[in-house]
């Protein structure tokens, strides 16, 4: 187990964001993790959830890591739909799963973006900063890549970023 988790967002197993992850993170360690392979039921007030909900097994490990980084296209303007449902159950992490969430202070955390246009949408980071402010957490910048450029400058900046940052 890596001391970094990513957290891949995508709607699709063959994405662009999944093959730049690929690019970027050649050598350097992490456990990748597709929110596509866990079953994660949307927040629930009264948390009732089903007993095949992972929501907490992915917290757990999120828990056990030092750095984590969110991974997601660019979807309309903002984040997946699969990375906002798993972002909504933070919640739980505050009502219900209190030490867990605490335990999640001290964490680096670093969003990892891709989209068709030159640079990603004003206000994008704002729901993942802001998450890990109030998590106690150390939000780095975030790094974007358009995948309609030339990606070669883009991927070795981004090695560069995480290589800094993760070793």
């Amino acid at each position: 187990m890596s001391d970094t988790i990513i957290l891949l967002g995508s709607a699709r197993k063959d994405s662009h964001t999944r093959t730049l992850l690929r690019n970027v993170f050649n050598g350097i360690p992490h456990d990748l993790v597709d929110l596509l392979d866990f079953e994660i039921a949307p927040f629930d007030y009264n948390a009732k959830y089903p007993s095949t909900d992972q929501f907490q097994e992915l917290a757990d490990r999120m828990v056990n890591a030092k750095s984590i980084i969110f991974a997601t296209p660019v979807y309309w303007y903002s984040m997946s739909g699969i990375l906002k449902n798993f972002m909504d159950r933070f919640t739980d992490l505050i009502s219900v799963e209190k030490e867990k969430g605490r335990a999640l202070a001290g964490k680096n955390v670093f969003l990892f973006s891709v989209g068709a246009d030159q640079f990603h949408p004003d206000g994008f980071e704002v729901p993942f900063r802001e998450t890990a402010k109030y998590l106690g957490m150390r939000y780095h910048r975030g790094v974007y890549i358009s995948s309609r450029a030339e990606n070669f400058e883009a991927v070795q900046l981004a090695q560069s970023t995480f290589q800094n940052h993760l070793n």
